[in-house]
């Protein structure tokens, strides 16, 4: 088998749709000698942050010296970006490798009562079986989808994190904060403390509650410890951290927005809890961890002149936080919006907040069958434009576009969906090859 025909059996599998549940995984995971069982993992979910929150974590601990696996979704260049050990992707072989053994026992369990385990629950068995082999001394796992019927639920992890909880996948997880609430504490366990940002009080009702049962403590941000920021430009952030037991003055991050505060603060609270548990993280490794913190797509800068920054922001709580960003860390003359969003999010609601700040607006659209039309999208769009409102079906030429008519004094922002920013990355990155 090759890593194309790999691909394309793993993709092939999405037709089958989104199954909640933890038969299938189980059942596969049984057949491939419950290779979780022989794991340590640090679990993270949440609606916005995991991702960053766990690029902070596994830099931190790779900075101490443990070799650390990582799984995230979706992937932003490739489909290897999603696991990786050390901040190496899996490598085409071994990927292949795994597919090979694990192809036969998906189609065995399809055959049985359980039914076509998903493309989520296959790749999940394939990360795990990936990292039993690799040896990591942790795992940090970040969750798929909600938490409680999640793939990652299986495991039983030495700390779990909740990032944050807002209205997101409300057709899958609920309607209201406190459903959704309930399905991200799914992931709380006996013997795992848990670490969270939540503030929302009808959230963290839930969460209380859910510990309380587990018998396992809350840490809070802004309750149980606390970060406060120092300065911010387009080089990295200061912040001040004072935690659970130990304070640190002056932590630089990388990453850009003043919500990467919260989700770097989350991270140095598992250190911290973590260092409790007998493991070593020095604070000059923590330091270094957080300096060297990689997370592309996340206001990302890929070029100076003019000024272009790609943010995977998706839902109303991170296009928020993004229209903050662009306001207040950002300067330019003129601001060019490159859009393309999934049609099951709140999209006239994302309109409203992230459209004002343009003065001109290319609508696109990702290759997800979920992609809102650009058509569509450009007429919700219209009652809150303040300039031009462009349709390029393809990223890569809305991108083109952007570029063309930017002064370089202007800012291109491209937004929307991770998806829209994988491709959009690719094609930057290419442009920007062939201009030098």
């Amino acid at each position: 088998m090759r890593y194309s025909e790999a691909l394309q059996w793993i993709h092939s599998i999405k037709r089958f749709g989104s199954k909640p549940g933890l038969s299938r995984i189980s059942a596969l995971l049984e057949r491939l000698g419950n290779p979780h069982h022989r794991l340590r993992f640090i679990h993270i979910g949440g609606t916005n942050g995991k991702g960053s929150t766990a690029a902070f974590a596994a830099s931190i601990l790779e900075a101490c010296g443990y070799r650390v696996g990582l799984y995230t979704s979706p992937y932003l260049e490739q489909f290897t970006n999603r696991i990786a050990v050390n901040g190496s992707d899996i490598n085409f072989w071994h990927l292949v490798r795994l597919v090979e053994r694990i192809k036969p026992l998906v189609e065995e369990i399809a055959a049985t009562d359980l039914g076509q385990p998903t493309e989520f629950e296959v790749v999940t068995a394939l990360a795990l079986t990936y990292f039993a082999e690799m040896k990591p001394d942790f795992v940090v796992l970040e969750v798929g989808l909600g938490g409680r019927l999640d793939a990652t639920n299986v495991v039983s992890p030495l700390l779990s994190v909740i990032t944050t909880i807002s209205l997101d996948h409300t057709q899958v997880l609920g309607d209201t904060l406190a459903k959704i609430a309930y399905e991200k504490a799914g992931i709380i366990k006996q013997g795992a403390p848990v670490i969270t940002a939540v503030s929302s009080r009808e959230a963290l009702a839930i969460l209380e509650q859910h510990s309380r049962e587990s018998k396992v403590p809350l840490y809070r941000l802004s309750t149980d410890f606390f970060c406060s920021a120092r300065s911010s430009s387009l080089k990295g952030q200061l912040f001040d951290y004072r935690g659970l037991f130990c304070s640190y003055k002056e932590l630089f991050i990388p990453l850009l927005g003043e919500h990467q505060f919260a989700n770097a603060a989350l991270a140095v609270a598992v250190s911290e809890l973590l260092r409790e548990q007998g493991f070593k993280i020095p604070e000059s490794s923590l330091r270094t961890g957080l300096k060297n913190t990689r997370w592309p797509g996340r206001l990302e800068i890929i070029k100076e002149s003019p000024l272009v920054v790609i943010d995977g922001a998706h839902n109303i709580e991170a296009i928020k936080q993004l229209e903050h960003s662009v306001r207040n860390l950002f300067s330019y003359e003129r601001l060019h919006l490159v859009l393309g969003i999934l049609g099951d999010k709140a999209v006239e609601e994302i309109l409203s907040i992230i459209v004002p700040l343009a003065d001109r607006l290319i609508v696109t659209a990702p290759v997800n069958p979920r992609a809102a039309a650009p058509e569509e999208v450009k007429q919700l769009s219209l009652p809150f434009a303040r300039g031009a409102v462009i349709v390029k079906q393809e990223i890569a030429d809305a991108c083109a576009y952007a570029l063309k008519t930017a002064c370089p004094a202007d800012m291109v922002l491209v937004t929307g969906s991770l998806y829209t920013i994988s491709e959009a990355r690719k094609a930057l990155l290419l442009m920007g090859e062939a201009s030098q």
